[in-house]
This record gives C-alpha cells, sequence and structure tokens, in this order.
C-alpha cells in the first residue's frame, strides 16, 4: 500500500450547493475533500478518487478486519515474533 491516498485540504460547501451541482462537486473531491454543511456546521464529506486505485487503497485502509490484521503483525514484530522485511534479502 503506498500510504494514504486523502488529501489534506478541504472545502465547505452547502447542501444546497451539493444538490445543484454534484457531478461538478464529485470531479472536485477527486483533488480536494469536501466538507458538506447543512446550516453552517458539518454535515458530511464527499471524497472523490482520481483512479481506482485510490478506491481500492482507501477501502483498506476503512477495512477493520485488514486494519486488525495490521495490527496483529505489528504486536508480532514488537514480540521479535516476526523476520523483518529488511531481513529477507
Amino acid at each position: 500500500m503506498a500510504g494514504p491516498i486523502r488529501k489534506s485540504r478541504m472545502k465547505q460547501v452547502p447542501l444546497s450547493e451539493v444538490k445543484d451541482d454534484f457531478s461538478h462537486l464529485l470531479r472536485e473531491a477527486a483533488k480536494q475533500d469536501i466538507v458538506i454543511t447543512r446550516h453552517g456546521k458539518p454535515a458530511g464529506v464527499l471524497i472523490g478518487f482520481k483512479t481506482e486505485d485510490d478506491w481500492f487503497d482507501y477501502r483498506l485502509e476503512n477495512d477493520p478486519r485488514f486494519l486488525r490484521r495490521v495490527e496483529g503483525a505489528r504486536k508480532s514484530l514488537r514480540a521479535r515474533r516476526g523476520v523483518r522485511l529488511e531481513d529477507i534479502t
């Protein structure tokens, strides 16, 4: 996995604007996350993906089963019960 794909910049857009221009905002969300507001308060986030690989990475980053496996592997390494990648070559 190449690392987190989330963008650091966020744009805030009222829900009424999202309803009127969803297609444009979805394209824009590939460049920056868009916080959707309702009555001036955050209500949701529109997240776009530039590629299908970005979608796959996002799913992995948020999959509880995958995250549990990663944590288990880290615990094994801390307990010296694993092989570091650097030691394989």
